[in-house]
């Protein structure tokens, strides 16, 4: 550093005040520092800048699933955002467990600068313990109020509105295929479908728990798929959901659409490649992730702001799977 100040011919404070911006530096003399570090090819140490400067320019995300495909339009919009702000981004798969997510996000919190956190059935004492010690903090995708800064999608309407959709096709049996018990965007898609019944004028209510995940809730539907009352058209809860409904479908050797229709939570890259093409409701992943790197770094910013509360409109996609032909 001080070889680079001396070819620079400024003082090591001011390279200093290049590396980190800490301090406005004028563009000629910022271009003869970053000149100076590439003939001497200096490259700075992350490690005692972050000891220096107090922070690590990494942000953390805490994610369960973060191995599902699905999800990879949002994990690579977090990613290119933070790039962009000059972060460099550590993973955490918390398993939907509230001990687990303690842990992961425990040993997450000293080596980042903020957290995105997409909370767990119970996360109360995971966001205690990032509060306690000053932890920019965002929500991500499950939305839980109450003075948080989160980013999530509407839910309750879009799955109110697939339920509806179905009903006016004419189908009075429509079940639901439900995620993870606690999560918050389970309560909230579980209310939807309720209240779309309500809305149709349909008594009929029959719900199976898929716990989030393809094998649960391939199980699932095939339990609701052997009753005598059976319903006529399924309703799933999220991606991975809707894969093992189609698979428990194809088990017990009914077509979709013709012998029971199908809706779903969440687009895929997939969702157009089935057959039948599936109709869903489509959440905007990618400019999820993007909001919620810019809510934290506004936190990290100014960590005295009024909580921001972001719901991100859905988007249906009519396809073949509800066997409607609008």
């Amino acid at each position: 550093m001080a070889e680079v100040a001396r070819l620079a011919g400024v003082s090591t404070a001011t390279v200093s005040h290049v590396l980190n911006g800490t301090r406005p530096v004028r563009e000629d003399t910022r271009r003869q520092v970053l000149a100076a570090m590439e003939k001497v090819q200096y490259t700075p140490n992350a490690a005692a800048r972050s000891l220096a400067t107090a922070r690590t320019r990494t942000l953390g995300l805490a994610l369960s699933a973060i191995s599902n495909p699905y999800l990879g339009e949002l994990l690579h919009a977090v990613e290119d955002e933070s790039a962009a702000a000059g972060y460099t981004l550590l993973l955490a798969d918390p398993h939907d467990d509230p001990g687990y997510e303690a842990t992961a996000v425990a040993r997450l919190r000293s080596r980042v600068d903020g957290v995105l956190l997409a909370p767990s059935a119970d996360s109360a004492g995971t966001l205690a313990a990032l509060a306690a010690q000053k932890v920019p903090t965002v929500l991500v995708d499950r939305m839980l109020g109450g003075g948080h800064d989160e980013v999530g999608t509407e839910n309750v309407e879009p799955v109110a509105g697939l339920v509806e959709h179905l009903a006016a096709a004419g189908n009075s049996r429509i079940g639901y295929v439900a995620g993870h018990a606690g999560l918050a965007t389970t309560v909230e898609r579980l209310a939807g479908y309720r209240l779309g019944l309500q809305r149709a004028g349909l008594t009929y209510s029959l719900v199976v728990e898929g716990h989030s995940e393809a094998e649960p809730a391939r199980r699932a539907v095939r339990g609701l798929l052997d009753r005598p009352d059976r319903p006529a058209a399924l309703v799933t809860g999220n991606n991975a959901m809707t894969i093992g409904a189609v698979q428990a479908a194809h088990d017990v050797g009914l077509r979709i659409p013709g012998d029971i229709a199908l809706a779903a939570f969440d687009d895929f890259p997939w969702a157009d490649a089935f057959s039948p093409r599936l109709t869903v409701v489509a959440q905007p992943f990618a400019r999820i992730g993007r909001e919620a790197v810019r809510l934290l770094l506004r936190r990290m910013a100014e960590p005295d702001a009024e909580p921001r509360s972001v719901r991100l409109p859905t988007r249906f996609v009519h396809r073949e799977s509800c066997g409607c032909r609008s």
